[in-house]
C-alpha cells in the first residue's frame, strides 16, 4: 500500500478479559502489524473511567483517566469500535467513554470510524445502529461498508475460550474493515494514497 501512516484508537465496549469484542480488536492489531503497516492501532482501556459527572470537571480539566482518554482520541486519525449489544443498545462502559470524550471540546469530531461486533441474537447489530446515531451528534464519520456483525454462538466456532478470534473467514472480514477504514480516513483527511 505504501501510503500515509494513520493512527487508530480501538475501544472495546466489553470489559471482560475474554470478551469476543476485545478479541476482535486484538485480531485487528495483529492484522495491521502483519498486513497494513500504514495503520497503527492502539487499544484504549475504558474500564477505569469514572462515571460521567460534571462535578469532577474542575477548572476546565477532567479526572486524569479521562484526560488520558481524551488526549489519545484527539491524537488519533480514526476510531475502531468493537462492542456487544446490551439491551438493544451500546454498552454502559462504551457510552460512558463516548460521553466523556464529547464534553467540550468534543474530541470525536471529524474522525473516521468503523464498528465491529460479536454477540448472540443480532450479532450486535442494534448496538451498531445506535452507535451510528450517536456518531451523528458527535460529528464522527463511520464507514458504511463492509459491515461486520458476528453471531458468536453459531457454528462454526469463531472464538476460543480466551476470546481470541480463530475463524479465518471472520479474520478476512476484519481485514476488510481495516482496509476500508484506512481508505476512508485518508480520503476524509484529503491525503493522497498512491495507486
Amino acid at each position: 500500500m505504501a501510503g500515509p501512516v494513520i493512527k487508530v484508537v480501538a475501544i472495546a465496549g466489553s470489559l471482560r478479559k475474554a470478551s469476543f469484542n476485545r478479541g476482535l480488536i486484538r485480531c485487528a492489531i495483529e492484522i495491521a502489524k502483519e498486513c497494513i503497516p500504514e495503520m497503527e492501532i492502539e487499544l484504549l482501556d475504558i474500564g477505569h473511567l469514572p462515571f460521567v459527572n460534571t462535578d469532577l470537571e474542575i477548572d476546565k480539566s477532567f479526572p486524569q483517566a479521562v484526560e488520558e482518554l481524551r488526549a489519545k482520541v484527539l491524537q488519533a486519525d480514526s476510531i475502531l469500535f468493537a462492542s456487544p449489544q446490551y439491551n438493544y443498545s451500546v454498552t454502559a462502559p462504551l457510552k460512558n467513554a463516548i460521553d466523556w470524550g464529547s464534553r467540550p471540546p468534543n474530541v470525536w469530531a471529524n474522525k473516521a470510524a468503523a464498528i465491529m461486533s460479536a454477540g448472540g441474537g443480532f450479532g450486535g447489530g442494534l448496538a451498531q445502529y445506535h452507535l451510528r446515531q450517536i456518531g451523528v451528534f458527535l460529528d464522527l464519520h463511520f464507514i458504511n461498508k463492509p459491515e461486520l456483525r458476528i453471531h458468536a454462538f453459531q457454528p462454526p466456532a469463531k472464538f476460543d475460550s480466551d476470546g481470541n478470534l480463530i475463524d479465518n473467514k471472520t479474520r478476512e472480514q476484519v481485514k476488510g474493515i481495516l482496509l476500508s477504514l484506512y481508505a476512508f480516513t485518508v480520503r476524509l483527511q484529503n491525503r493522497q494514497v498512491p495507486s
